[in-house]
């Protein structure tokens, strides 16, 4: 590669940087602002925004209740998804490719109309807005993410192992639990993170299957109805800033397990 495409390819990539970063700055910035107006410039700075977040009971409530519902709904995905990639992967029998479509397809359809469809069903079946249906419909959008990522590391087990296993006498479940299930821990793992904060940062589905007590996505979208103030600023930020550490401490602890296995 020239100095010229490593040039170009360096300002394409610092371009993407500065996209994906000057908003989420500004969003922080205006956080700190002692004003309830959003926009610069910024006179003076408080942190009376970030305390009011924890003085107001709805915002740890509305934390809390997302994070049970991600968790919920996150392990459910997973065993459902682990034992799907463990059906399909290296199998053939016959519907396997529409079996596999037919996983994949939630993730496939845009939110808003699977909420729709969701809010539906949960009424046909007498499922009652709350918890209950969230989870249900986390857990099912959640299910294609777990399976790929499980699938994706199966295909890597070496056969000789799980041949070796059986020729020592170990029938399937036990080869499967002391073979295949450890290989697959670090997926496993990297899947759960994953959908743990693609549940917690769902809304549609939150905001149409949710009862009376919002997740915090929909505490937010509560609070933008008045318009944009640093509270929301705030509340954001603290989010953000929890995430982005889960998501940080699972990349690496996920890498250390990859490495040992």
């Amino acid at each position: 590669m020239n100095r010229g495409n490593r040039i170009l390819l360096s300002c394409v990539y610092w371009a993407f940087v500065l996209y994906v970063f000057v908003p989420l700055l500004l969003m922080i910035l205006m956080g700190f602002k002692d004003s309830k107006f959003i926009g610069f410039p910024i006179r003076s700075w408080t942190l009376d925004w970030y305390t009011g977040v924890f003085d107001d009971a709805a915002v740890p409530s509305a934390f809390v209740y997302s994070v049970v519902i991600a968790v919920l709904a996150t392990m459910i995905s997973v065993f459902v998804g682990t034992w799907i990639a463990v059906l399909l992967e290296g199998r053939k029998f016959l519907g396997r490719t529409a079996m596999f479509g037919l996983t994949v397809l939630p993730a496939l359809v845009p939110g808003i109309i699977s909420a729709i469809a969701f809010r539906i069903y949960a009424r046909w079946l007498g499922i009652e807005p709350g918890m209950g249906a969230i989870v249900w419909a986390h857990a099912v959008h959640n299910v294609p993410f777990v399976a790929l990522v499980v699938m994706a590391r199966l295909s890597t087990l070496p056969k000789s192992q799980i041949e070796a296993a059986r020729d020592l006498g170990a029938d399937p479940i036990i080869a499967f639990l002391r073979i295949t299930l450890p290989y697959l821990v670090p997926a496993i793992l990297g899947a759960s993170i994953f959908c743990l904060l693609l549940s917690f940062d769902d809304f549609v589905r939150s905001f149409f299957l949710g009862g009376y007590e919002p997740t915090l996505p929909v505490l937010i979208f509560a609070k933008l109805r008045s318009g944009m103030s640093p509270e929301i600023n705030a509340i954001a930020t603290i989010a953000l800033v929890l995430t982005a550490a889960i998501g940080i401490w699972a990349e690496r602890f996920t890498r250390r397990m990859s490495k040992d296995t």
